[in-house]
């Protein structure tokens, strides 16, 4: 099997990308008269709207199970209010919705629902019904126990795991139904409070072990021709498809028609079984040797069509945002199998866009150190990116200012937030101008709630710039309202900050504010021989309910004798920056 230069070594890398260019992305919808949540364009972003205003989630989701009680949440509220959050991810399993079929219950829902309004929150639902990390542990025991009627996949060695299959229309009708049943509660309970902003429909879905289901019925599906739909996509918008599709296309003859095998190439041999007590290097090696787009092609269009009959049967009850979140490839899993198969990775971005038109967006869970690079996959499209799931250590805060001010992030949710040990920030001082909070997550969002009206009043536009800097990207130059501003790693006694990151915003022709930690902002002017720019003034300070209230006035050594609008590097800061002109 050949296979085109750019896909195999995207594969090795494990690191799978695409532009995400598709011709199938949804357009925002206008925002609801009612203050619904919908999705709005400003300029070249796309925002969440809740109330007729844009919303900036600051979230955390919670550990799978800690939802099904809300006894155990009572302590738990508390500590996610302390650390600024203002929206909760939180698991809606089926199996506690329709525990006998065709029988609901929402006590457990209403109650999540009425705490998260006591500590002034909102929620995004994630669905956990047939699928949950590519497993199928969350549907209802009356499910499970029917496997004639609810089939599962089977895998190229014969076994059959608990994970159904979604080539079934049973199984998915009877997932539409229970998440419509939801839906429809939700809008009778929340349609005028707006709790509920978003929801997440099923979890991580993908066949694990096995590059695709191998049971009769999908051998069956695999033998017929592709779906026209699926070749007009390739057909009529080759120049614009992701270029790994694309190429695995190409390279098997740009077929308009044939089997699956035929248009995308040939599939994993028979012979082969995925052994996971191999040395982890072997393994690799192994891996490499075989690789199969097709199989991942055609789990992807399954998938996607299933999840879109469960999204379009809610939406008929409740239209508010939906997304699917992926499981991304990982170093060293980077081959359909060793990550769920058919999921909405970049590659197969394209294949979901068309198979599942009532999504909002495709949605990264986002823990490999590639972090900008995905958010660029993810937001080529015009998909508007939401970070569902990451991970809330030392990277966070940097994490969070990069995406919300580069790639006009929705929304961030470090996983696993109401574990104890989760970082917290300090009780807050009586001070009217408290100590600037520690760059962890907590003080981050403390910060970021503070500048976000003004980041959202700006995302879109050339006056709003986020970045990360380090070792390996020390500095950025950028044209930020007119003027040239130059980033780079705070030198304080020429000691370098190892890392920085922040926003930095033009609220003016000569005015900025900044928010970050270990940057210093140098300003020049846009066209070579205009008048030189000064700094005029730098105040630090805070915003409260919107209203700027000035601090100290920094100077001296603080602004580098006037040369360097300056962050230090051991406190988050909000700064606020004027500039002059002169010859």
């Amino acid at each position: 099997m050949t296979i085109p230069p750019r896909w195999s070594a995207a594969l090795a890398a494990g690191v799978i990308g695409s532009l995400l260019l598709s011709v199938h992305a949804a357009e925002p919808t206008v925002p609801a008269a009612d203050g619904t949540p919908q999705l709005r364009r400003q300029g070249t972003a796309t925002q969440l709207v809740v109330d007729g205003k844009p919303f900036l989630i600051l979230g955390g989701e919670l550990f799978n199970s800690s939802s099904s009680s809300l006894e155990y949440m009572q302590p738990v509220w508390g500590r996610l209010a302390a650390q600024h959050l203002n929206t909760v991810l939180a698991g809606v399993s089926w199996e506690l919705i329709e525990p006998e079929e065709g029988r609901f219950d929402f006590k457990l829902f209403d109650g999540l629902v009425r705490d998260a309004r006591a500590h002034q929150m909102k929620l995004v639902l994630l669905w956990f019904a047939s699928w949950k990390n590519g497993m199928s542990s969350y549907p209802p025991v009356w499910v499970k126990r029917d496997p004639q009627r609810f089939p599962r996949v089977q895998l190229q060695n014969g076994e059959v795991p608990e994970v159904l299959t979604p080539l079934s229309t049973t199984t998915a009708d009877a997932d539409a139904r229970a998440f419509a049943a939801l839906m429809k509660h939700v809008r009778e309970i929340d349609a005028r409070d707006h709790t509920v902003l978003m929801v997440q429909v099923e979890n991580e879905v993908g066949v694990l072990n096995d590059s695709r289901d191998r049971s009769a019925r999908a051998e069956e599906e695999f033998a017929k021709p592709v779906p026209l739909e699926l070749m007009d996509l390739f057909w009529k918008h080759k120049e614009t498809i992701v270029p790994e599709l694309r190429e695995v296309w190409e390279a098997n003859g740009s077929k308009i028609s044939g089997t699956w095998a035929e248009v995308f190439g040939p599939t994993k041999p028979k012979e082969f079984v995925l052994t996971w007590d191999l040395p982890e290097e072997q393994r690799k090696t192994e891996w490499r040797k075989l690789h199969w787009p097709v199989d991942e092609i055609f789990m992807a269009w399954y998938y996607s069509r299933y999840v879109n009959r469960v999204a379009e049967a809610g939406k008929r009850e409740y239209n508010i945002p939906m997304y699917a979140n992926a499981w991304l490839q990982q170093p060293g899993c980077a081959f359909p199998g060793t990550y769920p198969s058919g999921g909405p990775v970049p590659q197969v971005t394209d294949i979901w866009r068309l198979g599942a038109p009532s999504l909002d967006l495709l949605a990264p869970d986002l823990y490999v150190p590639e972090f900008a690079e995905l958010c660029r996959r993810y937001v080529r499209a015009g998909n508007p990116l939401f970070i569902p799931e990451t991970d809330g250590g030392p990277d966070a805060g940097r994490n969070l200012f990069l995406a919300v001010g580069a790639y006009n992030l929705i929304g961030f949710s470090p996983f696993g937030i109401d574990r104890p040990e989760f970082p917290r920030p300090a009780a807050p001082s009586n001070s009217p101008f408290p100590a600037p909070p520690a760059p962890g997550l907590g003080g981050n969002y403390e910060i970021m709630a503070q500048i976000a009206p003004l980041v959202l009043a700006h995302q879109g536009t050339d006056s709003l710039v986020g970045f990360a800097l380090d070792k390996d990207h020390p500095s950025l130059v950028t044209n930020l309202g007119g003027t040239s501003v130059e980033i780079s790693l705070d030198d304080l006694f020429g000691r370098k900050a190892e890392k920085g990151y922040g926003i930095v915003v033009a609220v003016g022709p000569d005015e900025f504010v900044g928010a970050g930690t270990g940057f210093r902002v140098i300003f020049k002017p846009a066209n070579p021989g205009a008048t030189k720019v000064g700094i005029g003034t730098v105040d630090e300070g805070v915003y409260r309910d919107g209203k700027w209230i000035p601090g100290r006035r920094l100077n001296g050594d603080e602004d580098d004798q006037g040369r360097a609008w300056r962050f230090s590097s051991w406190a988050l800061q909000i700064e606020r920056c004027t500039t002059y002109r002169y010859k």
